[in-house]
Parts: structure tokens; sequence; C-alpha cells
């Protein structure tokens, strides 16, 4: 089945204009923008067919052509990633399957995307896909404090024995009052920011409208939920790796960390 992955990109974020373009540096000095990281990580997955960078900005088209990548322009109008890829699907048409791997999420392992894909493939029942992880200790910690401190620091979901999805939250769910120790395994699932979509299904979404739990969430994979399509949760192994999304200025000194720590390792 052929792929293609889209890195949904736009200046104008709410939390953090401009965010495609902050530098994250190496622990050699090396400064890379957010954008470029992001597309280095979908480079690195096997069995994709072509990536391509989805903006409406100008700044990140250049900045995206400049170390090589191929860009495709989309509408000001998107109101999320998601839209952004259902107009790059319709521009870029005879793809099987079209990922989302989000501008802000250059930690994204290369195998979170084929287990991602696989996992899509082998549920017919599925019209889209998008990994977990099971969170550690660490990972749960790091959730809570930032929930107490009024910052989102991910996005959680619960799944049935399906592994059919049946919420994401960026609450931390399920509720645990118990204390885990850092490398301890927990009940609770973080979502990553990655979905994995079937033409049709994608193709679908911006004609429906933003229903309540998208509105009072801010996350646009609840879409499909309020509209009763078939969303499979795909755990993936971090295999000692650590994950964070961008979503706050707070989180670059947090990535740069991460970063130093997989070149280490």
């Amino acid at each position: 089945m052929s792929v293609l992955i889209a890195i949904p990109a736009r200046y104008a974020s709410t939390r953090y204009p401009g965010k495609p373009l902050v530098a994250l540096r190496d622990p050699d000095g090396t400064e890379k923008t957010l954008i470029r990281r992001s597309w280095e990580a979908a480079m690195a997955v096997r069995g994709i067919d072509r990536v391509v960078v989805a903006t409406d900005d100008d700044r990140i088209r250049t900045a995206a052509e400049a170390f090589g990548a191929e860009v495709v322009m989309t509408s000001p109008d998107c109101r999320n990633g998601t839209e952004r890829c259902a107009e790059v699907a319709a521009a870029l048409p005879g793809f099987e399957i079209v990922v989302n791997l989000q501008g802000d999420a250059p930690l994204t392992p290369a195998w979170f995307i084929e287990d991602l894909v696989a996992g899509l493939r082998e549920d017919p029942s599925a019209e889209l896909a998008t990994p977990v992880l099971r969170c550690d200790g660490r990972a749960l910690n790091g959730f809570l404090t930032d929930r107490r401190a009024g910052r989102v620091g991910g996005t959680t979901a619960v799944f049935g024995a399906t592994r059919h999805a049946l919420y994401f939250s960026k609450e931390v769910i399920p509720y645990t009052g118990r204390v885990y120790g850092d490398a301890e395994e927990t009940p609770v699932f973080h979502h990553v920011g990655v979905y994995a979509y079937r033409p049709a299904a994608l193709a679908a979404y911006p004609s429906w409208p933003i229903g309540p739990l998208e509105e009072l969430e801010g996350l646009e994979q609840l879409r499909f939920l309020e509209n009763g399509r078939s969303v499979l949760c795909v755990e993936v192994d971090a295999r000692g790796r650590q994950f964070w999304e961008l979503n706050n200025p707070e989180d670059v000194a947090r990535i740069e960390t991460m970063l130093a720590e997989m070149q280490r390792g």
C-alpha cells in the first residue's frame, strides 16, 4: 500500500507563534529548526513513498525548501493538521494511507510510524490509527506536574479490548491515585500525535462540524469519534526513548535534553 507522510506546520500557533521555525540545539551546538527535525524524522521512516511539508506560510515554505523538503501550500482556513492533510491528499491523490506527522514532534521514532501503518493495514475495520505509549512513572509525573502548573503537557488516551479508542483528553486519564517510581509502568497511555488515515475518512473529515468534545478539548481526533468513526490505538514500544511534543516555550529545554540523551544512547 502506498504511503504519504504530510507534515502540517503553521506559523500562527495560539500557544507558541512561530513554533515551526524555533531552533533546537544539539549538544555540539548545531541548531536545526523544529520543522527540519520533524522532516528528518519522517525521512527516516521505512516503506514511505513520499514526504511533504504542508503549510500556509511563506516563511515556513522558504525554510523547508532550503533544507530540501517538498512543500505543498494549503489554505489558511484549515482549522487543524487533519484538515491540512486532507487538502494535501486531495492535491496528491492515489495514496492508500496518508500519515499526519505533526510538525511539533521531532522526537517521533521511525518505528512508531512503521508500527502505526502496519496496524492500520491489519485492521480493516479501522478508519484511522494513532500510536499510544504506555507511560512510565517519569512521564506520568511530568504530565501531572504540567497540569498542576496550568500547562498542557500531553494528551492521554483510553481504549477498549479491541484497541479502538474510547476517548482522548488533555487531562490525565484514567485517574490513578498512586505515586509511581520513574521506571515503573503505569496504566496511563500517552497519545502520540501521529495519525494514519484511510483516504475516504480523511476526505470526509473537513465536512463534519466541530463537535462539543473537540471544542472543549481542542483535540482534532475527537471529531472522528464524535462522528462514529473507528480509531485504532496502536501501542508502540519506546525502546528506552523519551517522547515529547513541543507545545510550550518551556518544552524547548526539555526536548534539547532528550535529543542529547538520544545521541548518547
